[in-house]
This record gives structure tokens, sequence and C-alpha cells, in this order.
């Protein structure tokens, strides 16, 4: 493929897992963080405060910003993101989270080294 036939976009994924050491104090943060928002509506608000004490994953989402992360990054632009965040068990020694094991199937697609 030449450089006329290559699309000049990229999909980046990202998975991350994050261990929650005080909820009380990632809840406080997204609180802040809608409080200080101008352009959300009071309906929109109230709804999103809800969410955000209620559930931890829900406040986690809320702080973390797929534009925050590549904003400052020269020479592209963000197109389109989506996120989401979920509780979930966590046992890093487990074969179930070995992060490349995606790319391992990428490459068994692409006829690579698996």
């Amino acid at each position: 493929m030449n450089a006329e036939e290559t699309s000049r976009f990229v999909r980046l994924r990202v998975e991350l897992v994050l261990e929650v050491r005080d909820e009380g104090e990632l809840t406080k943060a997204a609180l802040g963080r809608l409080a200080a928002d101008p352009e959300l509506q009071q309906a929109e608000r109230t709804q999103s405060e809800a969410a955000v004490t209620e559930d931890t994953a829900e406040a986690l989402a809320y702080l973390v910003d797929p534009f925050d992360l590549v904003g400052e990054v020269p020479g592209v632009e963000l197109q389109q993101a989506s996120w989401s965040s979920e509780r979930i068990d966590y046992d890093p020694d487990s074969p179930d989270w070995d992060l490349d094991e995606d790319d391992e199937e990428d490459d068994e697609e692409e006829g690579g080294i698996g």
C-alpha cells in the first residue's frame, strides 16, 4: 500500500485497570468537576451528580477524558471517542489479564506470529 492509499485515521486502543484506593476522594473530585462545568444544564447536572455519587466507576469515567489524553499531541485531531468504566474482579497473576492477548490475536489474523 503506497502513501496515497494509506488512511490518515488511526484507532488507538487503550485499556487501563486502576485500583481505587479512596472512593470518597474520587467521588469528591467528580462532583467538583461537575460543579465547575458552566455548560452543564441543571437537569443533566443533577443526573450526573447522582450517577457519580452512587457508582465509583461512573465517577472515574467522568474524570478520565480521552480529549485530555491526546489534546496536546502535535499533528493529530481527535475525531471520535468513546469510553466506559466498570467494576471488575482483578487478579494480576491470572493469565486472563495478559494485556498482550489482543495483540497476539491481531498478529494471527494478519498472518504474524502469535
